[in-house]
Formats: structure tokens, sequence, C-alpha cells
């Protein structure tokens, strides 16, 4: 290592294996430990401007541009937004169709995340080769994994496209209502599919637990932070479509519980200068002590119960590892993410033998438009919102979004920060010490491109380097 005399700065850029762009950065001090450390998000999407002047009904069909990887959350969010101002409740059917699009984007995005992301760190470890840890290493090595996990992937992405014509930016969801229905055989041939997918995750739930289990403390220490937690609930039961938002203590209290349309009267966004990615807390609060978590983990421990039977069974194991049943553990935001797919295929069985969902009563219209919209839907990632405002025409003259990744931005940075100053001792930095902090935002299972939306504070930097190397001239703008 260079001489660990004079303060030196550790930089990890990309942050591999998340969707979008972003970088770590970490701080040493005269002694080469570690003196801080923080994660960039370093691109930016401008959606809540170039929106302005649209009319409000292309937002479903605009908005899940933010991104590939999620875009059936923003195209759900956007349209229970644009029901709003059209003052409009959907139908039953129209209703139970979101939902059943909704329960495959959860299915694909978590496989995505644990098979293909996370499990490589969790299959091999985190001081293995970077040449075998990854995807391809695991289609060496445990191929029947790898294949189960594209399997599951690939039922939740052919449901999304049954139903929208295309896996990715799928058209469904309109203003009022959805835009197609859903055959009987198209039913029938999903249901018959889905207990092969139970299995997968059944495989998955005992890979996850036999790994905390084999690794105990250290599993436990990971990055640990006890936090508030924040989630849409149903009568206290997990919701991932339609609830109010709950935020719980780290001790289990429900701190605030309130309808979706009172969120600016509850969350706040702080910004910091090193992040185009804001940092949402809870107003009463401020600003740190009112962060908290969202997304598996955040839902998991804002919820008091999941109302599907295996689900509710893993819910209950899950909670049985701690005395107050509130886990802290950011390693086992894996185990939550595995609870909430299991809930998914379940809910998605249940609608699909409900008599609604082949039903052919799709949208409802109004002529009638309020000033404003708010559509609010749990991500896989965690809690979405979208909000925006129109003239008399139906113009867009405002949009504000506040995507699942912001919410764990503090989150993220401290978990940054505590596996750093675990690890990195004297100046000595490993490629495994490098892929644990990378780990830290691999458990939030973060989406940038969804996350850096507004212009704010934009600056220019300008930086003149000479041909061997020195910075010769910086100019900011």
């Amino acid at each position: 290592m260079a001489d660990n005399s004079a303060v030196r700065k550790i930089e990890i850029n990309p942050i591999t294996r998340i969707e979008g762009h972003g970088k770590i950065t970490v701080n040493l001090d005269e002694k080469g430990d570690v003196n801080s450390a923080q994660f960039h998000v370093t691109q930016f999407r401008g959606f809540e401007v170039f929106t302005k002047g649209r009319d409000f009904r292309e937002m479903p069909v605009i908005t899940p541009r933010i991104c590939g990887i999620c875009p059936v959350s923003h195209h759900l969010a956007s349209a229970k937004a644009c029901d709003m101002i059209l003052g409009v409740e959907v139908t039953p059917t129209a209703h139970k169709l979101r939902e059943l699009m909704h329960m495959g984007q959860f299915v694909q995005s978590h496989a995505l995340s644990f098979f293909h992301l996370s499990s490589p760190d969790l299959l091999f470890g985190f001081d293995a080769d970077p040449a075998i840890r990854n995807v391809a290493g695991l289609v060496a090595k445990f191929p029947d994994l790898a294949v189960k996990g594209v399997t599951m992937r690939k039922f939740g992405q052919e449901l999304i496209k049954t139903l929208g014509g295309k896996k990715v930016h799928p058209w469904h969801s309109i203003p009022g209502g959805v835009n197609r229905s859903l055959r009987p055989e198209e039913r029938d041939a999903n249901r018959a599919q889905i207990p092969a997918m139970k299995e997968i995750v059944r495989e998955a739930l005992a890979l996850i637990k036999g790994y905390l289990a084999e690794h105990g403390e250290e599993a436990k220490k990971f990055a640990t932070l006890p936090t508030a937690y924040l989630g849409l609930v149903n009568g206290g039961f997990l919701e991932l479509f339609d609830g109010d938002i709950r935020l719980k203590g780290p001790r289990g209290r429900v701190i605030a519980e309130f309808p979706d349309w009172e969120y600016l009267d509850n969350i706040g966004e702080h910004v910091e200068e090193f992040s185009y990615l804001k940092f949402p807390f809870y107003l009463p609060l401020g600003f740190p002590n009112g962060s908290y978590r969202v997304g598996p983990l955040g839902r998991i421990n804002a919820c008091d119960d999941i109302d599907t039977p295996e689900a509710a069974a893993e819910l209950s194991a899950f909670r049985s590892l701690t005395p107050d049943g509130i886990v802290h553990y950011t390693m086992y935001t894996h185990y939550a993410r595995l609870i909430e797919a299991l809930y998914a295929l379940e809910r998605m069985e249940e609608l699909l033998e409900d008599p609604d969902i082949t039903g052919s009563d799709l949208r409802i219209t109004s002529n009638d438009l309020q000033p404003e919209g708010i559509g609010v839907i749990e991500a896989p990632r965690g809690t979405l919102i979208h909000h925006y405002w129109v003239d008399e025409q139906g113009a867009m003259t405002q949009a504000n979004l506040i995507v699942a990744t912001g919410h764990n931005n503090y989150a993220m940075n401290r978990g940054v920060e505590m596996v750093a100053k675990d690890f990195i001792k004297g100046g000595e930095v490993t490629e495994g010490i490098m892929n644990r902090m990378e780990h830290v935002i691999r458990c939030y299972d973060p989406c940038l491109s969804c996350s850096t939306h507004a212009v704010g504070k934009m600056p220019l930097l300008m930086e003149i380097v000479s041909v061997d190397g020195n910075l010769v001239k910086k100019v900011l703008r």
C-alpha cells in the first residue's frame, strides 16, 4: 500500500451489480484509519422538470422511462395520481388487474436482486476472486440455481407482458382504469405456473436462512443500525399496492400512520452537496433523527402481519429472531425480500382466482379535473410517491417524485461508513473489503436511475489536467 502518513482517499467507482451509476469514497486519517465514508449518486435525470406542460394523461407512459428495472412501479403510481386528478375510483376489475401486474413486478425484481446481484457474494464469499464472484461464475458453479433465478424472473416479466404488451415499459394502466382485460386462458396459464415459482422461493429461503445461521454474528453486525421503518399497510397487514403510510419506531412503536395524500405534511427531503440523491425524513423529528428505512426490511418491520398463509408463517419465523420482533440486521434484507416474493406469489394466486380478474368493466372517465393528484405505491425497493399539479386544461404545472431509493439514502451512507470503519485499519484495503462496502448498497437494491429527478443546484465542474496528469486548473460554475 501507499505511504499511510498522509491523508488518503479511496474511491470505488462504479459500484457494481446495482442499477445505475454511483460511487463510494472513503477518507482516511493520518494513521490510515477511516475518518469518513460517503455514498454518492452521480447521475441526474430531470423528469420533474421536462414533464411540465405535458398533458397529465401522458404521465403513465412517460414516467416508466425513468427506469428499465422498475417501470411497472412508476406506471402504476402515475396512473393512481391521474385517477385522483380525474376524481374517479377505478372499477374492481381494473384495480385487481393493476395489482396483478404489480405482483409480477415484485416477483421479477426480487428474483433479479437475490439470484443475480446478491447471491454471488453469499455463495462465493466476499473475498472470492471477482473473476468468479459474478453472474457468470454463478452460472458455471451453481447452474441449477442460476436457471431457477432466470425462470422466476421470466415468469414475472411474462405476466407483465401479457397485460402491458411489453416486459419493459408496459402500457396497461390509463387514467381511470386499464386498457386491456385478462383472457381466461391467460389466467389459467399463469395460475398453473405459480406452484413451481413458490418452490423456487422456498429453496431460496432455505439458502439465505442457512447462510445467515452459518455466519451468525458477522451477518447480524454487518452495517446494522437501529432505525425507524416506513411502508404501506392495510389494517396493519403488509400492503404493496394501496394502503396507508405507516412509520414504526426502532422498538416497534407506531410513530405515525396517515393516508398517502398527507405525505407532504409528514415527509421532508434533506439535501447534501456530495450527492444528487436527496435524504427523505419524517418532518416532526427533523433530519437525521427522522431518518427511516423502506423496502423489504422496512415493510416487514412496519406491518403487524401478512394476510397470506405461507408468507405469514415465514414472517413469524423472521420475527422470532429478536426479542421484540423488530429486525435491524441489514443483511437480513435478503431474507425479507424473499418473504415478500412468496407473498407476491400467494397474492397473485388469490387475484387469479377472483372472478373479477377476467371482467370487462375496465375504465371510468371524467371531464371534471382536480388541480392535483397523488399516487403512492410500494415499489420493490420501497415507498414510491408521484404527485402532480395541473392547470384547467390538464397540462402539468409541477411534479414531485419521491422514489424508494431516496428513503434509504441515510441508511446506505451510514452502513458504508460502518463497514469501512470495521474493516479498514492502518490503510490496508483489500478487494474483499471494498466488495463488502458495495454489498451494503446491494442489500438495499437501489435503483439509481429512478432516484434523482429535480433540478436543484447542478454545478458544472471543469478540470484541466496536464499531459503528465497534474491538475492545472479547476473551474466551478
